[in-house]
């Protein structure tokens, strides 16, 4: 270590104060449990004062900074665990469960949220004095379409940057821009900045497979046409199949039922529609099908599971 450079444990300290502020900070501008959008576009703020059940969600490509609190997700069978020293990266759209695992009144789980444009990061990439990021084995070989990574000084700056925007509304317009653009500059330069750079590079696989995973969510309720989605992204249909679920833990055609599903029980709970209703206007024809797959995924029958979430609503807002 040259002369100058901080030793390990006084970064470790710096991180922490930097943490202690951030989680202030969301505090400040999240009142009560639940998502907060912020007047940042793209930028959230979450807050829960308890461990929450596992929740199942569709996450767009996002990165994910916990301040204080432990979280999971799972994707497919895989579990990812992160928390305030491991930061989360999602690089494509994916169904996964979510839980937030360590919560209290006296600490909450604060987390802020903020969405990745994989074309606003391809802009950066342009800049012709950008440092490259160190090449992650593998080549072109495909990685999940998430991943942790260890929290940093300048990552953590940058995100303070971002939040104390909301002190000064007036400065967004401008600045906010800059602070993301910042953001996605730590990323790139990060341990697993390859990996992101690769998702935002035109005409790169990881970029073919990202558009063919957008092709599927956009038309979740059409039969599924591999042939055809692999003619649209230059791929073969074998090769589209494999990199699929090397990205996403999943075949093309479970990636679609996961989507059906998540829907239908949206329709059930959010517009009130019966099991059959919500099952047809996703894509199923078989009400018996749609029925087996939905108690698979959740745990029970349609009716059933949309009862108890129900009555979990009414219990928290019961409780205020």
């Amino acid at each position: 270590m040259h002369a100058g450079a901080p030793a390990a444990e006084e970064l470790d300290r710096e991180i922490e104060w930097r943490l202690a502020e951030l989680a202030a900070l969301i505090e400040r501008f999240t009142a009560e449990d639940g998502m907060h959008a912020t007047a940042v576009k793209g930028m959230s703020l979450i807050r829960a004062s308890r461990p929450s059940e596992p929740l199942h969600t569709v996450y767009k490509p996002m990165v994910c900074l916990i301040a204080q609190g432990r979280k999971q997700v799972m994707l497919a069978d895989e579990v990812v665990v992160y928390d305030p020293a491991r930061y989360l990266v999602v690089t494509v759209d994916l169904p996964l469960v979510g839980q937030v695992l360590v919560a209290s009144r006296e600490r909450p789980y604060l987390c802020l949220a903020l969405d990745l444009e994989p074309s606003d990061v391809g802009a950066l990439l342009t800049e012709p004095r950008l440092p490259r990021p160190s090449a992650a084995p593998g080549g072109e070989r495909e990685e999940r379409g998430l991943f942790v990574s260890r929290t940093d000084l300048p990552l953590m700056d940058a995100a303070l940057r971002l939040i104390r925007l909301l002190e000064t509304p007036q400065d967004i317009p401008i600045l906010a821009p800059l602070a993301v653009r910042e953001i996605h500059y730590r990323l790139l330069m990060g341990e697993q900045g390859a990996r992101l750079q690769r998702i935002a590079l035109a005409g790169s696989q990881a970029q073919r497979i990202a558009k063919a995973i957008s092709i599927v969510k956009s038309n979740y309720a059409r039969p599924l046409r591999i042939e055809a989605i692999a003619r649209e992204v230059h791929m073969s249909p074998s090769a589209l199949h494999h990199q699929f679920k090397a990205v996403t833990a999943m075949s093309p055609l479970q990636y679609q039922k996961q989507l059906r599903l998540q829907e239908a029980r949206r329709l059930m709970l959010g517009e009130v529609v019966d099991a059959a209703t919500a099952g047809y206007r996703v894509g199923y024809e078989s009400p018996s099908q749609f029925s087996r797959e939905y108690s698979r995924l959740f745990g029970a029958p349609p009716s059933r599971d949309v009862a108890r979430l129900r009555s979990m609503m009414g219990s928290k807002s019961a409780m205020g």
